[in-house]
């Protein structure tokens, strides 16, 4: 594993460097959102080639890898397009100031290296294992991962036909999955993870990979998803109100809303 784990960091190394050059370029960071699913992508192709494990397995780990990357990377150049540099890269822009350029490296690029070779590891044990037949544990994963699939997709496109709707700007949605958990995407995203943890799991050392969904998990719901995307709405009296009755990341029915109950949390 750990030879594995070296080509993958070095992969994830020039990768990020290059996406941090052409942000310098660009006068964008955002590029980093852009680029972050592609990217594991191209860590799993990379321990596929590795590894040579052309088998059933590591193939699918690799198929789910690219349809959920692919499709999020798409998603967001398309919703960024022609917006400028999203608000968060250009807050940080003027508050680094002369340090802008290797805290954006180090922060930025290298911290989400860092973390997307940890969310790698269900791929990296699944294209290192020996080849064996798919099996419950294989299903289950893709069963799991299909869920999360459902749950980011159907989110995206619900919140995007939300905000074409001249009527609704400003507004807060609370209807389809987002009646049932406050980030429907951020869950499926998560959840995907936590598939091919399962898949994982049917091969030797499959339980070392849990850190591939508790990395993610971690990250969208207390660190950088929830927390940063939820700051901006402080004060706003129609989303603590739609916070009170509906869970912050676990899909559920939402609760009764009485004035002063604290705010859905799981």
């Amino acid at each position: 594993m750990g030879g594995l784990l070296a080509v993958c960091a070095l992969v994830i190394f020039a990768y990020m460097t290059i996406l941090f050059v052409t942000a310098l370029v660009r006068r964008d960071n955002s590029i980093a959102d852009i680029a972050w699913g592609p990217g594991f992508l191209v860590v799993a192709v990379a321990a596929l080639a590795a590894t040579r494990n052309a088998t059933a397995r590591p193939i699918l780990a690799t198929l789910l890898t690219a349809v959920w990357g692919l499709r999020l990377g798409v998603h967001i150049f398309f919703r960024n397009r022609g917006r400028g540099e999203d608000y968060r890269y250009a807050g940080w822009r003027k508050a680094w100031g002369r340090w802008f350029i290797p805290r954006s490296y180090l922060q930025v690029f290298m911290l989400q290296g860092l973390f997307m070779l940890l969310i790698s590891s269900s791929v990296m044990v699944i294209c290192r294992a020996s080849a064996s037949p798919l099996g419950p544990l294989d299903f289950a994963g893709l069963a799991v991962w299909l869920l999360g699939f459902f749950f980011e997709v159907v989110g995206d496109r619900q919140l995007a036909r939300f905000k074409k709707d001249p009527g609704r700007r400003g507004r807060i949605i609370t209807s389809g999955l987002w009646r049932l958990t406050r980030h429907p995407n951020y869950f499926g995203e998560a959840t995907m993870w936590w598939g091919l943890f399962l898949m994982a799991l049917a091969v030797p050392g499959g339980p070392l990979a849990v850190v591939s969904p508790v990395t993610i998990t971690v990250l969208l719901r207390w660190v950088s998803g929830v927390p940063m995307l939820e700051k901006k709405y402080a004060g706003d009296a129609e989303f603590a109100a739609y916070a009170r009755r509906t869970n912050a990341f676990l899909p559920w029915f939402p609760k009764k809303d009485t004035s002063g109950e604290p705010a859905g949390v799981i």
